[in-house]
């Protein structure tokens, strides 16, 4: 056999071709939907039948149960959602995740793809010239779905031909003819190669061009394509390392669940098989699976007669694969209780607290969907708020503490590691939101992004005030300078406003989407205030240095902490123009996709 380097390149380019046309799809089907999919995730914590419809759905959406289970491996380490609701969704993906090997089975051997891939990138990419964001992801979607199968097609023509080479051939029969061990060896192929790949869909299409180029047996496909549902759990596995505990419980979960599943399978893989080709043959009439091996073995060559072989065997391994996760989900859905109580069993919860400024809605973990993961960002940056407002709340205590304590140094001491916590949090925001716009966003997702981003840079702005006021009371300690009661009593009054302003943001961003003008104005309202009290203090500083109600260094320290305080007055507002600008610019597209509209039923 002829099979030089340039082949074998050839042969990977194929596989990569195919994996690129699966990423594009998925990422065109969540831009073009990506707000009806946050919808969609908010049912997830409802029961365990809405969980696994979801599931299925979102997996049948972005092709991808991977990417469905590490979503909500995000959502468990988020406290979105519980353990026992995660695992009706992960039962869910594994079922979705059929979808695709159904999409191979019928589009790759039943339609002549090669036909209509022009013509569908002749409708795809003018789509993506579109002023309409949701059209361009509709053309990235069809785009998407030619070069899948353009790859599949690819791979088909450049895997070697093993009829011209009988001793890679007779050795390949020979491992497919040692009864179980031939299926182990097998299952483990497709859990190496699914693990190597990270795309279950991606195995089930080799799969197919390995069976249908009559290298391996039927029973043997099944083999690989059970060991691909095992092989697919090391992403959320990998995503959940930089989580916490209850994300490594859902990745575990999963894993445990498809364990369960491919253990009763290898128990009754020959008859279940068996079934199988009876169902393909029989019942649905769709021919013999295990035909096309044989009919190679036996040197038949007719192009017609093999396509129809060819179809069955890809039929038959989509049957398998659909019934066993049909099965599977039968077997388990009732017993999610005890496979909850095993996954706690093998992932201990630590006695000690976590700690207490950890990511609580985003992990390192990498996650797929872009779209969704702005959602976590947001929640996340709300957090970092609250944490910031505590940080506000130690600085009015600290200042009716009696310097030179214990009491006030540790409170001191504290603020400047909240403040150096707060450092952290904004680049660990800031670099998960970089990476979320590495993704392929819509227009308004990226604008979104663009929020967040300005939103974490400004309470990051926040807590630095914060710790310069702390900074302020120090210094005003070390010089000897003392207030009066009429600084403290200025000082606390601008410290409530910017209080009752810092709340007024919070509940903002905790809810930006339902967000309305009324609560904006709450908070210009508030900024207002904070500046018209600031230039009070300012005017009646000067007349009391003079008249010498306290002394002139005490007056600069008071003053620098009124400005600091106004400051932080000017940060919240800041974050405020941010979401109203957002909310603006949507509500702007809104109008102009309803004009647009408008204007094509006119036409």
């Amino acid at each position: 056999m002829d099979y030089s380097i340039l082949d074998f390149l050839a042969l990977l380019g194929s596989v990569c071709l195919f994996l690129y046309g699966m990423k594009v799809m998925s990422e065109g089907l969540q831009k073009a939907a990506g707000d009806r999919l946050r919808s969609i995730l908010s049912a997830m914590t409802r029961n365990r039948v809405t969980g696994l419809m979801t599931g299925m759905l979102i997996t049948m959406l972005i092709q991808s149960s991977s990417a469905s289970t590490v979503m909500v491996v995000s959502f468990v380490n988020a406290g979105l959602m519980s353990l026992e609701q995660s695992m009706a969704v992960i039962l869910g993906a594994n079922m979705g995740s059929t979808f695709t090997s159904w999409i191979v089975s019928i589009f790759g051997f039943k339609v002549n793809m090669s036909l209509i891939c022009l013509p569908l990138l002749a409708v795809g990419v003018p789509m993506l010239f579109f002023k309409r964001s949701s059209t361009k992801s509709i053309g990235e979607f069809v785009i998407g779905f030619v070069f899948l199968f353009m790859g599949l097609a690819a791979i088909s023509q450049n895997v070697p031909d093993l009829s011209k080479s009988p001793e890679i051939f007779e050795s390949l029969q020979y491992y497919t003819s040692m009864g179980f061990w031939s299926l182990l060896i097998f299952f483990a192929v497709g859990v190496i190669v699914t693990m190597v790949i990270q795309s279950s869909a991606a195995t089930f299409a080799i799969v197919i061009i390995m069976g249908t180029k009559g290298w391996i047996p039927f029973d043997m496909a099944c083999a690989i394509v059970l060991g691909s549902n095992v092989g697919t759990t090391i992403t959320p596995l990998l995503a959940s390392l930089g989580g916490n505990t209850a994300a490594k419980k859902a990745a575990m979960g999963h894993l445990v669940y498809n364990l369960i599943s491919a253990a009763w399978m290898l128990v009754v893989f020959f008859p279940f098989v068996k079934m199988i080709v009876w169902l393909t043959r029989d019942v649905l009439n769709a021919g013999d699976p295990t035909a096309l091996y044989q009919a190679v073995q036996s040197g038949v060559t007719d192009p017609a007669q093999l396509k129809s072989m060819m179809f069955s065997m890809s039929f038959g391994a989509t049957i398998y694969h659909t019934v066993y996760n049909v099965f599977s989900l039968l077997l388990v859905i009732g017993f999610v209780k005890q496979l909850v109580n095993i996954v706690n069993k093998i992932v201990k919860t630590k006695k000690k607290d976590e700690e207490s400024f950890q990511l609580r809605y985003i992990s390192r973990g990498l996650l797929s969907a872009s779209e969704l993961n702005i959602e976590l960002a947001q929640r996340e940056t709300a957090v970092y708020a609250e944490r910031v407002e505590r940080m506000l709340g130690m600085v009015k205590t600290l200042l009716h503490t009696k310097t030179g304590t214990e009491e006030f140094n540790k409170l001191y001491t504290r603020i400047g590691k909240y403040e150096d916590i707060s450092d952290r949090m904004e680049i660990e925001i800031g670099n998960y939101l970089n990476k979320v716009i590495d993704g392929r966003l819509s227009y308004d997702a990226k604008m979104r992004v663009s929020m967040l981003l300005s939103i974490v840079s400004e309470i990051e702005s926040i807590a630095d005030s914060c710790n310069n006021i702390a900074r302020s009371l120090v210094r005003k300690e070390e010089a000897h300078a003392h207030f009066s009661e009429y600084n403290y009593q200025n000082i606390d009054t601008i410290l409530k406003y910017v209080s009752e302003a810092m709340t007024n943001m919070i509940s903002v961003l905790c809810d930006i989407d339902e967000v309305t003008r009324d609560d904006l104005m709450r908070n210009y309202n508030k900024e207002r205030e904070i500046n018209n009290f600031r230039n009070q203090c300012r005017i009646e500083n000067i007349e009391n240095i003079n008249q010498k109600k306290y002394a002139y260094q005490a007056g600069i320290f008071y003053m620098d902490i009124i400005c600091e305080a106004e400051k932080l007055g000017d940060y919240i507002i800041n974050v405020i123009d941010s979401v109203d600008t957002q909310l603006r610019r949507h509500h702007h597209d809104l109008e102009d996709g309803a004009v647009h509209n408008g204007e094509l039923e006119t036409v």
